[in-house]
């Protein structure tokens, strides 16, 4: 397997942090981890865990990922218990763009699921 840092910007290799998420190793602990993990699923191509992750009532029918959008970092601009703000990079048939969300998850049978967003 390439050894390679997580997209996620947690300066850990990907196997060991989101990457553990991505094969059902485990599970995210907070909102913050799953949301991470859900940047990071759309930087490595893992569609099914987006969908996986996403509440059944506000998630679509599938989950197509654009491949001409690269994925280019992360920063955490706030969060709490059941909310994370984050700001992605990212560049689309050259040229560079960013995205603003505040994000929404909550508790599901135990695990934490991504409800919605709201983008600016």
């Amino acid at each position: 397997m390439l050894v390679r840092d997580c997209p996620c910007g947690s300066g850990t290799r990907y196997d060991e942090c989101c990457g553990r998420l991505h094969r059902g190793a485990a599970t995210a602990t907070t909102a913050l981890e799953l949301m991470r993990a859900r940047y990071a699923a759309y930087a490595v191509g893992e569609a099914g865990f987006v969908f996986a992750t996403w509440h059944p009532r506000t998630r679509p029918d599938d989950v197509t990922l654009d491949p001409d959008l690269m994925w280019t970092g992360l920063r955490v601009d706030r969060h709490g218990e059941d909310w994370v703000e984050f700001t992605a990079s990212y560049v689309s048939r050259g040229v560079a763009g960013g995205l603003h969300e505040r994000s929404r998850f909550e508790q599901r049978a135990g695990r934490w699921v991504y409800v919605d967003g709201e983008v600016d």
